[in-house]
Formats: C-alpha cells, structure tokens, sequence
C-alpha cells in the first residue's frame, strides 16, 4: 500500500540524514581553480577603467578577466516567454562600458585558494562615472542606452466589452494596492563546478537545478560547443524557489574558464552576494477598478500596472507580468476584462519568477477588490464571491486569454462545492462569533479570506526511459529535475503502482543530461502531471509485454491478470508467478540484459488547480505588530499522489507567503544601494512567526490532461497568503485601515492606525 494516494517516507532523505548529501558546495575537482567574482558597488554608471594589478600581483591568482576578455559572448538569452523587443535587455555575462545595479558582475577572479581569490576580489579597482539611477517602476520613463528607453514592452491582454461594462455599472470600485519586492532565499546558494576534456572537447557542469537540459543547451549555444561535447549534472539542491537554476552570468564565466584555462574551476556565492546577485521577484503596483452592478456582480475589470523588472531582462523575460495579467481574473466569471502591464527597468537586481509568480500579486490584488465590492454594496464578502464564481457546469471554462503562450482553459473545478467544504471544516460561523466576542473585549482580531486558481502541468513535453532488470527492481530516467519537492518518491510511487511493485524498488534518476536526451526540468508544478503521465505510457508497454508472457506461462487470458505486490497474478491471487520469473522470461526471448520502454507526453494545455486561503491575525495597537494566529488552506489538485508531500509543500509555501505579507522586503536607497543584503535586514519568518497550518485536501475536480488526474500543488500555499491576511488585517481593525500594501510592516501599519486615529 504504497503506491499512489500513500503518505509514505520520502526516498530522498536517507542520505541526507546520513550527512552524504552532496550539494554544489560539496563537489571538488582535482586541480581545481576557484572563482570569485567582482562586484559594482554603484547602480548606475560608465566604466571609465578597471584596475587589475594589485590582485594579479597576489601569489596564487592564476587569472583576471573584465568585460573586454569576454567581449565576444552574447548576452544571456530567454528560456520563457522571450519578445523581440526584449532582447536589447539582456544581461552580458560581465559589465561592458556600463554597470546597471549594484551587485553586476564586472570582474571575475581565478585563484588556487578561494580565500586567495577574495583578498584579490577586494583588491580589483573599478573608476566609474556616476549615471542617473531610476528607483521608482512607475515613475517616468528614462534611458537604458542611447537607443532604447527602460519600458521594453507593454502587455496587454482583453476579453469582452470593457467599455460597455462600465456604462452599463451602478458602482465603479477603484483601488492602488502593491506588493514590496521579494527575493526567494533557499538554504544553499547558487554555485556550480566545471571541467573541460582537451582530449575529447567535452566540459561537465556539475551543480544544475532546475532546467539542467535546457541551460546545456543555452550554455553551449554562447560556447559554440554542440550538445554531445557539453553535460550539466544535478547533484543535491538545496531548494529552489523559482530563483534556483536559472542561466546566471556566473554558470557560463565558470564553463568557459575551465575551457580557456585548462583546469576545473568552482564557484560557490556567499549569502550577500545572492541577495544582491540572484533573481528578485514581485515589486507591482496596480490601478485597478471594476464595474459591478447593485448586487455585486462584477461586469468587468480594468487592471493598469507596473511591473519593475531591474536592470535586466533575465532568462524569464516577461513571464511574471504575462502571468500575472492572464490570470488575475482567476475563479470568477468576470464577464469583461483588460489588463496593461508595464514592464519597466530599473537600477535594481534584475527580476524573475519567486514561488507562486505573478499569482501571489494578481491574488492579492483581485481578492483586495473583492472585499471593497462587498464593503460598497454592504454585503458579507463571502456573499460577493458567492455571486461570481464560475459554475461547476461551465467546466471546462475558456478564459478567453493565454498565460505562458498557452490558451487558459480551466480544466475542471467546482469553487462553490469547495467554499461549502472549507466553511464546514472550520465551523465558520462559530469561529466568527468567537472572533466577534474577543473585538467586543477590546481585541483587535479579524479573519481574511481569498480564493486562487494556480496552474501547473506546463508542457510542451516529457520523456522518460523505464528499466527493468532481472531482480524485479526498476530504474526511471526523467528529464525531470529536483529542488527539494519530493520528485523521486512521487515518481516512484507512480512507477510501483503501474508495476506492481513497491516504490522502495523503483530508483529515480534525474537531472544528468547525460542519460536522457531532452528535458524540461522542473518549474511551474509541471512535474507530476507531465512526467507522471509520461511514466503511466512507459509503464504500460512494460506491462503489456510481460502480462502477455504471464498469460502464456499461466495459461490464462491477459484480461484476467494484474501486476500486484511483486507478482503477475490473477485477481484472487492465483495462479501467480513472480515478476522476476516473469522478467528472466522476458529478457530470455528478447535477449536483453534488461527490459526497457520510452514515452513521451505531450500537452499543450495546463492544469488548474484551486484552492482558499483562511486567516486570523491580531493587531498590536500599541507597535502596529501583527501576530498570524492561524492559516488554513482549502486545495483541490485533483488527485493526490502522496498527501504528506503535498501538505509539506503548503506548509513550506504558506512560510513564504506569511514572509511577502508581513515581513519580506528588499528595499533600496534612492542611489539604487540595496539596504538588505544579510538575514538581519531582510526579515524572514521563523518556526516563532509560524502559526499552525490547517490543510483540506479535496479531489473533487481531477484533471482530463494527462492519464492520472491529478493536479501540480508545489505553490498553492504560497498564492492566496498575503490576500487573506491582508483581509484578515483590515478586518481586525475594522475597516478602519485598508491594507492595500504588501507587505504588512510593523511601521507602515503603525503609521497608518496613528492617521485613523487608532490610540
């Protein structure tokens, strides 16, 4: 009983616990060279000349490059979403003639030692003329160079008639709401290790995550290397977050070094350099308003915002805006629509995606504007979004607009059904009596509710190889990859069930693109969808052939055997016979030393599962403190492969969203210097700032795509946070303070209570 729909042990942590993880930190190549890299101090300015000779003189320092040694390289193209008019933003692999934030690559250093290669470090001399700096997103337009200003592109997406629907409203509800810039901090840094074989013309990367086959084939397009001549090896990640494994300028400065020096090189960040360094994320302001009708009923939204992208256009390019306008409108019918996002650069750590992309934002903003709905029509806001949800009978529901290039169709759900399961489970009208009691007392306590409708299962594809030797044990190879979610054991359990046997005897192999040919690595939940599927096709070539060889061996039709608990049997366990019996008989006729099946799934939609999020919070009167007294989280992914996988993701995800609500904020001065580049400054929640974490999972909704039915659930306990407690804040204070901010700190929330008038 292990197999799907089994909270069994993740098969990844033995060795963990064990102290044989092996991280990219953990990889050491004989005669290897070390790499630290030279970063701008100033946001924005020309380099006028960079001084190299003091850290050159330095005994063990092998080599220096700037910008000019790597002059020849293009910048760093797109994996996603990429637009022609995008591509004068990408980001060189070191600075040439201009540094754009603080933290920009303008040097890098080889030394024998790494303690060797930061004394250098600090010895690099860079004379730069200062530039102006652009801080605000929404302010005005300014120059990124001479040809092209720092508003690349407009994305604009729109369904219905907007302006009839504003005609036709008896109310126009207008709001300003914003989310504070994030940045993903997983426990390991980013870093990574290179080797090149003169003799063959073949370089290994080890330290890959995320998309290892899709950066190979990124890395060796800027090297000039055809793919057999380059690998990337992914060993243990120590999470991801949407920020891990992304092309970085560091990962193609450490491959092409071990090529032009002829040794290994490793590179490993310091916890300063990766808040300055790696991806930041969300950092939106939207305008938005609806038309609504006397009742409530939303006719159509209008939704104008700025999305600051930093100094660059990374390998996202503009997924984060592009999602968070398609799927903004999210459960509710909205029978009008048209958003405009601003995608605006700044001189600020370049953005890309952090859990929950451009949902968490769009989440936040559509749920705030629901409330105020339910405030103007003096209506409980439950009854609101009673009255707009999308009905079950009109599943599957065409949004009338794309997300990631791909038509957003949602595939099932019944929102309504879900909202009477979660209200029951938390014996609602109860817990607002309760809270009723404790305001009349004098507290300040509210409760916040927000739907979300997540995505997952982006294709286009998967491929997966089955093995299966002689002792009964099977071997999966996926182009699928891990950042800590658990991928080896769902796949395994998925494996067991459609063979029988027990995930313990399934091995997983991932992440090496040396034993598979393609994949698309892991990112937008799309893993147990797409690989699962493709497993589920590998799986039933294996057991087509080997129920064939059973029911000649056991004289029985093939309709009347299964493969069950190590065995080929019939359904009331005899006659039987055990499958490595079954496999030698395989393998004697095919004359194979094991039996191997491939299969590739394909889609062109995604998944959509949904879910509610449900918060307590009391305010502090006296600090503007808020305490989180409680989180709850409603999820339907559809079918659940291991519940205890999917709960660990929502607690882990419900931890970054309480963190953007209340506490998450990188924040710059007006010269573009970040103010938060230690764990002291930029505040995370701890297992103190946690409160408990109660989940309802449901399976009411399965999906069509894919042969299992199931649903992605890596970011739904990230998506609908900052909305509920956002509900949830403004609720305990009675309305008083309308949190349209993000996110909630102490001194911004004081500030605001001092202005209402709060003593």
């Amino acid at each position: 009983m292990d197999g799907i729909g089994a909270s069994v042990r993740r098969i990844e942590d033995p060795p963990l616990l064990r102290g044989e993880g092996r991280f990219a930190a953990d990889i050491d190549l004989p005669g290897q060279l070390h790499m630290r890299v030279v970063r701008a101090g100033m946001a924005h300015g020309r380099i006028l000349s960079i001084d190299t000779a003091a850290a050159a003189a330095i005994p063990g320092v092998v080599a220096i490059w700037t910008g000019a040694d790597v002059a020849s390289l293009p910048p760093i193209g797109f994996r996603m979403m990429g637009l022609t008019a995008l591509e004068p933003y990408r980001q060189p692999i070191l600075a040439q003639r201009v540094v754009r934030y603080v933290g920009e690559p303008l040097a890098v250093v080889f030394a024998e030692d790494p303690y060797v290669a930061e004394d250098a470090e600090e010895l690099v001399y860079a004379d730069i003329e200062a530039l102006p700096v652009i801080i605000r997103a929404a302010g005005p337009i300014g120059d990124f160079d001479a040809a092209h200003g720092t508003e690349p592109t407009i994305i604009r997406k729109a369904y219905g008639d907007i302006a009839a629907a504003f005609a036709a409203a008896e109310h126009v509800v207008e709001l300003e709401l914003a989310v504070g810039r994030h940045t993903g901090v997983p426990l390991e840094t980013r870093g990574a290790s290179a080797a090149y074989d003169a003799a063959t013309g073949r370089l290994a990367m080890h330290g890959a995550a995320k998309v290892p086959h899709t950066n190979r084939i990124a890395i060796a397009r800027m090297l000039d290397l055809s793919l057999d001549q380059l690998h990337l090896h992914e060993g243990h990640v120590g999470g991801g977050f949407g920020i891990r494994g992304e092309l970085y300028p560091e990962d193609v400065l450490v491959c092409l070094a071990a090529m032009r020096l002829g040794r290994p090189v490793k590179w490993i960040e310091d916890r300063r350099e990766h808040l300055m360094a790696a991806n930041h994320s969300r950092d939106q302001l939207h305008r938005i308003r609806a038309a609504i009708d006397a009742r409530g009923f939303v006719l159509g939204v209008e939704d104008e915002f700025w999305v600051d992208q930093g100094a660059y256009v990374r390998t996202h390019a503009s997924t984060v805006p592009d999602l968070a306008a398609g799927m903004l409108p999210g459960p509710y019918l909205f029978p009008a629509y048209a958003a405009a996002a601003h995608v605006r650069l700044t001189n600020k750590t370049p953005a890309g995606t952090y859990r929950a992309p451009g949902r968490f934002e769009g989440t936040f903003v559509r749920e705030r504007l629901i409330d105020a709905i339910a405030e103007r029509v003096g209506l409980d806001p439950i009854a609101v979004r009673r009255i707009n949800l999308i009905p079950p009978e009109s599943m599957p529901f065409d949004r009338g607009l794309d997300a990631l290039g791909t038509p957003l169709v949602y595939d099932s759900g019944d929102y309504a059904l879900l909202l009477d399961k979660f209200l029951r489970h938390l014996d609602y009208e109860m817990l607002q009596a309760s809270l009723a009691t404790r305001r009349a007392a004098g507290e300040h306590v509210g409760l916040g509710l927000a739907f979300f409708v997540e995505k997952s299962g982006l294709g286009p594809f998967d491929d997966v190889r089955l093995e299966l030797d002689a002792g009964g044990r099977a071997v999966l190879v996926t182009g699928a990859a891990s950042v800590g979610q658990g991928v080896e054991t769902s796949l395994a359990q998925i494996t067991g069930e459609m063979l029988g046997i027990s995930y313990l005897d399934v091995t997983v192999v991932h992440g090496q693109t040396d034993r598979i040919a393609r994949g698309m690595g892991a990112f937008a939940t799309r893993v147990t969808v797409m690989t699962g599927t493709a497993i589920v096709l590998a799986a039933e070539k294996l057991r087509a052939r080997l129920l064939a060889k059973a029911a000649e061996l056991l004289q029985q039709p093939v309709s009347a055997l299964v493969l069950r608990d190590g065995a080929a049997q019939a359904e009331g366990g005899s006659p039987s016979i055990a499958l490595p019996a079954l496999i030698a008989a395989c393998l004697a006729e095919e004359d194979a030393p094991r039996m191997v099946a491939e299969a590739t799934f394909e889609s062109g939609h995604m998944t959509y599962p949904y879910g509610i999020h449900l918060a307590i919070a009391r305010v502090d009167a006296e600090t503007g403190g808020v305490v989180l007294e409680r989180l709850a989280v409603a999820y339907d992914i559809g079918r659940t492969v291991n519940p205890m996988l999917v709960e660990g993701q929502i607690h882990g995800g419900a931890a970054q969203g309480i963190g953007g609500a209340l506490m998450e904020e990188f924040l710059y001065d007006e010269d573009g210097q970040p103010l938060c580049t230690n764990l002291a400054d930029y505040v995370m929640p701890t297992s103190g700032e946690m409160p408990p974490i109660d989940i309802l999972l449901t399976e009411d909704a399965p999906s069509g795509i894919g042969r299992l039915g199931v649903k992605g659930a890596g970011e739904g306990g990230t998506t609908a946070a900052g909305a509920a407690i956002a509900a949830a804040v403004d609720a305990a204070l009675g309305g008083r303070v309308p949190i349209t901010q993000l996110p909630i700190t102490p001194s911004r929330l004081h500030a605001a209570m001092k202005q209402a008038g709060f003593e």
